[in-house]
């Protein structure tokens, strides 16, 4: 049965009003849920980014649901760093916490004044970085020298069982290069086709494990206010790689998307008053064999969405 879990938008949403929110959304029928790792928004209009790894912590504390992050290594995070905190958790709350791995975007990245490097160097340097953290999380002392440096490193708390580390992509192509290496795959919506490519390309490529699917969308009680919502939002995040890549602040995205109309948010997120609508979408996501859905609501209000996709949109897709 395919797992329906909230995605906890740290750029947008204060911590601690996202930690009421998971609880609320377990309460009200979602099995599982997800954050992002950023250290800037995609807008002004956006205005939060809290650091996902004290959050976790906290959320799963909290929560008896199962967690996951999309994390970035190489950069802004040393890999042996990475390793220490995914063992951590995962020690902490067995069973119940995974991370996916992907190369990042410059607005998260170029913090640390070491240059944003080219997509075929960041490729390079997050599979040197999935074989340190799987080292460490195995238990051996690690020594590397490469495109990240590690000098004799070793964890001294560990979980008992294997964490799962996913392959985050976007195309097909990154889709078949994480299949070699990754227990898994996650990406966002996009066209139904370029999804099945996506997952032909990875299962192709060896790649095992689930697929998971992080679904942006917009409800509200009229179209109106769900689209109002979305365009203020997400409008912003509507760029393909390598833009969406390579913009390094959220002044950046701003004047980008100054002349983003309404409309044109729809091609990315999916915006209805009409739960049914939603329930349609996602059914059809899990028909294309994805096992795990993470509802990404845009707006900055989660209370509502939360309530009504439990009461409304989940007994459907169940």
């Amino acid at each position: 049965m395919t797992v329906f879990g909230l995605h906890n938008s740290h750029e947008q949403i204060h911590p601690s009003a996202l930690l009421a929110a998971v609880r609320r959304a377990e309460s009200a029928g979602f099995t599982a849920a997800m954050c992002s790792d950023h250290f800037s928004p995609w807008s002004e209009r956006q205005g939060q980014s809290a650091f996902a790894w004290s959050w976790l912590g906290a959320a799963l504390q909290a929560t008896q649901l199962p967690f996951g992050v999309v994390n970035a290594p190489g950069q802004r995070y040393h890999p042996a760093i990475i390793a220490q905190a995914i063992g951590t958790l995962a020690a902490m709350y067995p069973g119940r916490f995974w991370a996916a791995l992907g190369t990042g975007e410059a607005s998260n990245e170029h913090i640390t004044g070491g240059g944003w490097p080219r997509k075929d160097l960041r490729n390079a340097r997050l599979r040197e970085c999935v074989d340190v953290i799987r080292a460490l999380l195995a238990g051996e002392e690690v020594s590397h020298d490469g495109l990240v440096t590690v000098d004799r490193a070793r964890l001294w708390t560990r979980p008992d069982e294997p964490v799962k580390l996913i392959g985050a992509a976007v195309s097909v192509e990154t889709a078949g290069w994480v299949g070699q290496w990754a227990d898994g795959l996650i990406t966002v919506n996009q066209p139904e086709e370029h999804l099945r490519r996506m997952i032909e390309a990875y299962r192709s490529a060896g790649g095992r494990g689930e697929l998971c699917l992080q679904v942006h969308l917009s409800w509200a009680p009229t179209q109106e206010e769900a689209l109002a919502v979305a365009h203020e939002q997400w409008r912003s995040n509507i760029f393909a790689p390598p833009v969406c890549w390579d913009l390094e602040t959220a002044e950046h995205f701003d004047v980008v998307s100054r002349d983003v109309t309404p409309q044109q948010v729809t091609g990315t997120v999916h915006v209805s008053a009409d739960l049914g609508r939603h329930a349609e979408i996602l059914h059809r996501y899990v028909e294309l064999g994805f096992d795990q859905i993470y509802l990404h609501h845009v707006g900055q209000q989660l209370d509502e969405f939360v309530d009504a996709f439990g009461a409304k949109v989940l007994p459907q897709l169940r």
